[in-house]
């Protein structure tokens, strides 16, 4: 169905859907959808979004074991849309991103045309998402028009604005988390340091703002039905809110509540007892997470009252 640019803003207005959070559970196999945003044009691997998103899970406890980027400057929706498609084997992943459009943009394709394509585009990511639309998310295009190369152009701007009302409101139709990093972009140029040094994609620096506000709406789904293998190696005991434990390694440990806050977290000696007090916590269910090098060793539930 293709929409005027004004029934659609009217709808945006309109909408009062609570948008979703972004659920992630362990063990996490993230894709990243897009172009040269995505991929991370003109700076180091390690400073693309992507990777220092999966970083910063990593560093919060998560167990991030894969990480596929589809993405290359230059490309337009179309080419993304046939890139997925050539793909031999697209399976397994429980997280997957998309950014795409400011191509077609920059090359003058049509709105409509956009909207269509980025629709396919979406349902796609959540059919590769398990058909789970919690399980993905979309990021607004940036503004180029604040970098040396877009030169404070407003009618660059104009755009983009359009462009993203479309894919707004389509994200949001599907109930998927959208993520809007347009406001970030536009400090491009008074923070010269937020772009590249190509004078026109973000450098590592405005990207870790990106990933700051994404982190803003991941919510673990702590589907904790089953415990790992070795946990007659963990012992604990939890008497009058005072946990005690002893690792078999070292080991992190991490504390959660229900809604996936860590509320506690420690270092673990092999052998050596730890005694954590929880009488500040609220009564409820917790989660205990062991990692070792990112990696999670046992998980387990307990309950506060």
């Amino acid at each position: 169905m293709r929409f005027g640019l004004l029934t659609l803003l009217l709808f945006t207005f309109l909408n009062n859907s609570n948008a979703q959070k972004i659920k992630i559970w362990e063990t996490v196999h993230f894709l990243a959808l897009g172009d040269s945003y995505t991929i991370g044009q003109s700076v180091a691997a390690n400073e693309c979004w992507p990777n220092q998103f999966v970083f910063a899970l990593s560093y919060q406890g998560y167990n991030v074991e894969e990480t596929k980027i589809i993405a290359q400057t230059g490309w337009r929706t179309d080419n993304l849309k046939l890139a997925i498609s050539q793909q031999q084997s697209l399976t397994g992943y429980n997280l997957v991103s998309l950014l795409i459009g400011v191509n077609n943009q920059y090359q003058g394709g049509s709105i409509q045309d956009y909207a269509t394509e980025f629709e396919e585009l979406l349902k796609a990511a959540i059919a590769l998402a398990g058909n789970l639309p919690e399980h993905v998310f979309v990021l607004s295009i940036p503004d180029y028009a604040y970098t040396p190369f877009g030169k404070g152009d407003l009618n660059i701007s104009t755009q983009i604005d359009q462009f993203n009302a479309f894919n707004r409101q389509i994200t949001e139709n599907y109930r998927v988390k959208y993520i809007d990093i347009t406001p970030i972009s536009r400090n491009g140029l008074i923070m010269t340091d937020l772009v590249a040094s190509d004078g026109l994609h973000p450098s590592g620096k405005m990207y870790a703002l990106w990933v700051q506000e994404i982190l803003k709406s991941v919510e673990k789904e702590l589907g904790i039905n089953e415990e790992l293998s070795g946990k007659d190696d963990f012992r604990y005991i939890l008497s009058q809110r005072q946990l005690t434990i002893k690792s078999p390694k070292e080991a992190e440990l991490f504390i959660y509540n229900p809604n996936g806050k860590i509320v506690h977290s420690q270092f673990l000696q092999t052998g050596i007892e730890s005694t954590i007090n929880l009488s500040g916590l609220p009564a409820g269910m917790y989660f205990l997470g062991f990692y070792k090098q990112r990696k999670v060793l046992y998980r387990t539930k307990i309950i506060l009252i």
